[in-house]
């Protein structure tokens, strides 16, 4: 099993780390889907990241369904999500919370490195902003009021809250300094010692110098 694309990506980091923590073997490649956009395209035609290439040669996409379809099949009944209906509900308004971050940071980023600067609209832009400091805030209660949710290394809560800081302070920050978010910021940096986040760092090999998102 490859999973394809960037350490950059919040969303590959996030399945590459989760399938780690549940023990499910599989083969990292490094592919951009900027700078090695052929590349990716033969393996992928729609050329997403994270891109899955299962066993029999099958390819899926998207962060969520790949860990989805992982846990179901391949898992061997772990899971990274709470059993109690209650504690799942909490964690799933978590992760939504941080992929939200992640995909409106994404979406200036890509502003930002991609459209001409005479062409950005800041009505959109303010907006976006305004979604991304609000999933932020939220995820910043929720780690508040529920701290040993977050913290176990083996629960995705944890792991995207902690995946989703770091790629927006190191795209982001002035947007979303730490001092707005202190809680999550601790998170992130217990997160980024432990032994699993370190196998898998955002600026591991093809990762851009300049930090620029690769994707």
């Amino acid at each position: 099993m490859r999973l394809i694309g960037m350490l950059d990506s919040p969303y590959v980091r996030r399945v590459a780390i989760s399938l780690d923590c549940l023990g499910v073997p599989f083969e990292h490649e490094p592919v951009s889907v900027f700078s090695t956009f052929a590349q990716f395209q033969a393996i992928n035609p729609v050329v997403k990241a994270p891109t899955l290439v299962c066993e029999d040669g099958e390819v899926l996409m998207e962060s969520s369904l790949i860990l989805q379809y992982v846990e179901a099949t391949l898992a061997g009944g772990r899971t990274l999500w709470p059993r109690d209906p209650l504690e799942l509900q909490h964690d799933l308004r978590a992760v939504g919370l941080a992929l939200a971050a992640c995909e409106k940071s994404v979406q200036i980023v890509y502003e930002r490195n991609l459209r001409p600067a005479a062409a950005q609209h800041e009505p959109w832009m303010e907006r976006v902003r305004g979604q991304l400091l609000a999933a932020c805030d939220g995820l910043e209660r929720e780690v508040v009021a529920r701290p040993a949710a977050f913290e176990a290394e083996a629960r995705q809560a944890g792991i995207s809250a902690a995946v989703a800081w770091q790629f927006m302070q190191s795209t982001l920050a002035p947007i979303v300094p730490a001092a707005r978010c202190p809680a999550l910021a601790a998170l992130s940096e217990e997160r980024e010692r432990s032994a699993v986040f370190r196998r898998y760092p955002p600026d591991g090999p093809g990762v851009p110098a300049t930090g620029a998102v690769s994707r």
